[in-house]
């Protein structure tokens, strides 16, 4: 039996990777720009971590980590997320003793078991950022306006802003009421799923895919309706501060966010590809999440994007990823003394910086040539035992087919001001 990839994972290969690199160096240099700094996390944390700090009703938590008991017989689960492993780092390293906001980022990969789709896998790749010590609503939209910059700089269009407000522990709990009161009346016809969440987590409901269960929504109580002055505030700052930045806005009053630990703030990010809504990303404000993980009260807020997703939707846009240039120099070798000295000259010139390679499998002359003008090497260099023994060697461009020959003691030189 052959040994394959996981379902719903899958390999980069070389051909494919650049279009990573390309949108991995726009987040980290948007980043930079915007005074975030890079924080790396372990791949597997403790289970509780996310159980306490996503909440034990979220899908994600009751299907969808990946967890398993390690030979001590502790519970481990591979990161599902970003978030919550970098508020345990906050506590654990007690930065936000530091001078505040602390802004951070991460490249990640994240797993979640669930149904393999175009864009979405099991192990996906997600750029975040996580901005903590700072309650005032320019907060929020600055990382909003940074998620808009990162797709606005990658080529992305027809981006739309989804925003709402989905209030704090105080206004909530007159919320739930209301909303419990008309979803008892229509539990009935409501999916499963649903049924278990009336109870523990009402407001997830609302998020609920099922054609059904959103035929039984239709009017439901929103939570935008019953947010308390503080939020209300919070919600009409953000938005004058998204107008500030000139970002056009959508009012969205059904987005909830799929993890329990947002609070106020609540965004997508979406894109129109051929007649067809996708989310891009989503974030929001979380300020009871550091407590809730064990450390003092400290206000956050943040998003994540999937990087799957986004070279998905270049792709679907027509959007061209700069393919990587090729070689500056590919040596071309004849017998088995201009292999010596081309490989010395080889490495003389990776060691000035050229982008420099050479024939390894004894390819014949032509074969060399074919492979150099594979890889897009600007130049060639010929090196053969007669011209060794004259100390000449031939420079070709290969887009211009033009070839003159240099002396081997000046060919370093050469190459150092044409490269």
């Amino acid at each position: 039996m052959s040994i394959k990839t996981p379902r719903g994972t899958q390999d980069v290969l070389p051909i494919d990777v650049y279009k990573w690199h390309y949108i991995e160096n726009i987040v980290r240099e948007v980043a930079d720009n915007y005074g975030f700094q890079e924080i790396r996390t372990p791949v597997f944390e403790h289970t509780e971590l996310f159980i306490r700090g996503i909440g034990d009703t979220t899908d994600v938590v009751e299907k969808e980590m990946y967890t398993f008991e390690d030979r001590s017989g502790r519970s481990i689960t591979l990161k599902p997320e970003g978030t919550a492993p970098v508020v345990r780092s906050v506590i654990e390293h007690k930065l936000y003793a530091e001078p505040q906001p602390t802004k951070l980022y991460y490249l990640i990969p994240v797993f979640r078991y669930e149904k393999p789709q175009a864009g979405r896998y099991r192990e996906h790749h997600q750029f975040g950022v996580e901005v903590f010590g700072a309650s005032n609503p320019s907060v929020d939209a600055e990382v909003i306006h940074m998620a808009m910059m990162i797709y606005k700089t990658m080529g992305i269009k027809k981006l739309e802003l989804r925003i709402n407000n989905i209030g704090c522990p105080t206004c909530r709990k007159t919320y739930h009421e209301a909303l419990k009161k008309y979803l008892s009346a229509r539990l009935g016809n409501l999916c499963t799923t649903c049924q278990s969440r009336f109870d523990r987590n009402p407001m997830r409901i609302i998020d609920c895919k099922s054609d059904s269960c959103q035929e039984q929504l239709q009017e439901v109580p929103l939570m935008i309706d019953y947010i308390c002055e503080e939020c209300d505030e919070h919600f009409e700052g953000l938005k004058s501060h998204l107008e500030a930045a000139k970002i056009p806005y959508i009012i969205d009053p059904r987005i909830v966010r799929g993890l329990d630990y947002y609070t106020k703030t609540a965004f997508e990010i979406i894109t129109d590809e051929a007649g067809k809504k996708g989310t891009l990303c989503g974030g929001g404000r979380y300020d009871k999440l550091v407590e809730d993980c064990g450390g003092p009260s400290t206000p956050g807020v943040g998003f994540g994007m999937g990087l799957e997703r986004a070279i998905l939707s270049l792709e679907t846009q027509g959007i061209d990823i700069p393919e990587p240039e090729g070689f500056d120099v590919f040596i071309v070798t004849m017998g088995d003394k201009a292999k010596l000295r081309g490989f010395r000259l080889l490495n003389e010139l990776r060691e000035l910086g050229i982008k420099a390679d050479q024939d390894h499998i004894s390819r014949s002359i032509k074969a060399q040539f074919k492979y150099a003008n594979k890889k897009k090497a600007t130049y060639t260099i010929v090196i053969g035992d007669d011209e060794l023994n004259k100390g000449m060697v031939t420079l070709k461009n290969m887009e211009m087919g033009e070839q003159e020959e240099i002396s081997i003691e000046n060919i370093i030189q050469v190459l150092k001001e044409k490269c």
